[in-house]
Parts: C-alpha cells; structure tokens; sequence
C-alpha cells in the first residue's frame, strides 16, 4: 500500500459551475477515489489550506504526491515548492498532471520553463504508447482516444526525459511527448498531458489506470534516504 498525497489548487471548481458539475468534489476528489479504489492510503491536499496542506510531516508521510495546477501557479509560496522539490531529491515520487507543468515544483525540478504551445477547442486525442513495456503502461492498448480535450503541442520547454512513454496526435495535427519520465536525485518524475479541468478526462478509464499504474512505478522500492555526506575517512591503508 502506497501512502499517496493528492494535491489540488482547487480554484476552478469553486468558480466555474460546469467544471464543479463534472467535479463535485474536486479534482483532487475525484482522484482520491481512483487511488483509494485501488487500496492505496490516501489524502488530499489543497492551495487554500495552511502551508497549501504539504507541512513538513504531511510530506515525510508521502511516498507519492499528484500534483494539479492551472491559474493559480504564483499563489503557491516559494518555502512549500522548495519542500516538496527537497522531497522528490530525498525518495518522494511526484505525478505532475496536465497544466502542472508549469508549477513551481516541476519547474525547479526541470530546471526549465515547462513552456509548450496549446489550443481549447475540444479536440480529439489519440495517445500512443511508445513504450508499451513501460510500467506506467501496463494493462494498455497500443493506443487509446479521448474525444474531447485541450490541446497541447510541441515544443515541450522540459530536458531530454528517461523513458518516454506516451505521445498525444490531435485532431489539428500537432503532436506532444504526453507521456514522460525522469529521476531526479533519488525520486521518481511522471508527467502525463490529459486533465483539462472542462473535460470528464478523469474519470476516463484507461486515463485511470495509467494513473494507478503512475502511482505504483514512482512509489520509492528502497530506504532512499540519502548517506551522510561529510569529510570521509579513507578505507584502506595508504
């Protein structure tokens, strides 16, 4: 069982009526379900709550955080991006999700702006996976669509990834690496594309197990904490 932290700005869905119809507990809600149905420990956590609800115990208890954000990325204090990166460095797994990518953590993370070109017109998405080996695509098709979604294109502002598991064709003809992967110190990094807050992408169902499947390969496997580097000691007699 994985103890997993579900983050949330929590903005939309408290101002847009159909964004709360399709979300009535929130995204963060709606995720939680996902995780907990899948055995998982789970809690939710949100921008509008002290420390945005990641204290310092709350991340030393998470072996991994879903991160979502959209309009509300410089509201989210420098102190609490710096911890949560510091965690990712120290075993913490991080799925950032949708327009994540240009939250401060993944940025820090990135080392990058996270920048990309993108189009709201309800296009459809057919997501490819290119590695269909990769953990995070387990169980799935050699390709899966969603009807309607926001569209995110190429370029994509992040570095070179470690495994790139999926890459989105849309209906206007751009393509985008929606599906990628890094090590960052002793953590784990999934970023996956589909999420758009006006669309049901997640209570899609192969949306949902790439999810679970996300979950499961960033959970740290091994006591990461890191050795203690200081002045060291030769081993052996010089």
């Amino acid at each position: 069982m994985t103890a997993v932290t579900v983050w949330n700005e929590f903005v939309h869905e408290q101002e847009d009526e159909a964004v709360a119809e399709i979300y009535p507990d929130g995204i963060h809600g709606a995720l939680a379900d996902v995780f907990e149905a899948a055995g998982h420990d789970v809690r939710t956590a949100t921008l509008q709550e002290p420390e945005h609800g990641l204290t310092e115990p709350v991340l030393d208890e998470t072996d991994v955080l879903t991160w979502w954000g959209h309009t509300a990325h410089h509201e989210v204090e420098d102190a609490v991006a710096e911890r949560v990166q510091q965690a990712v460095l120290d075993g913490m797994g991080l799925v950032v999700l949708h327009s994540g990518h240009h939250s401060k953590p993944f940025t820090r993370l990135m080392g990058t702006s996270g920048d990309l070109r993108w189009r709201d017109v309800g296009e459809r998405e057919r997501l490819w996976t290119i590695e269909t080996g990769h953990p995070i695509a387990a169980g799935l098709d050699e390709c899966f669509e969603l009807p309607e979604t926001e569209m995110y294109g190429e370029r994509f502002d992040v570095p070179p990834p470690d495994d790139h598991v999926f890459t989105s064709w849309f209906e206007g003809g751009e393509v985008f690496r929606s599906g990628l992967c890094w090590r960052r110190g002793n953590g784990s990094i999934f970023y996956f594309r589909p999420g758009h807050e006006s669309y049901p992408i997640y209570h899609d169902e192969t949306v949902q197990q790439v999810l679970r499947n996300a979950v499961e390969w960033a959970t740290p496997t091994v006591d990461a904490s890191r050795a203690e580097l200081t002045n060291a000691e030769p081993r052996e007699e010089r």
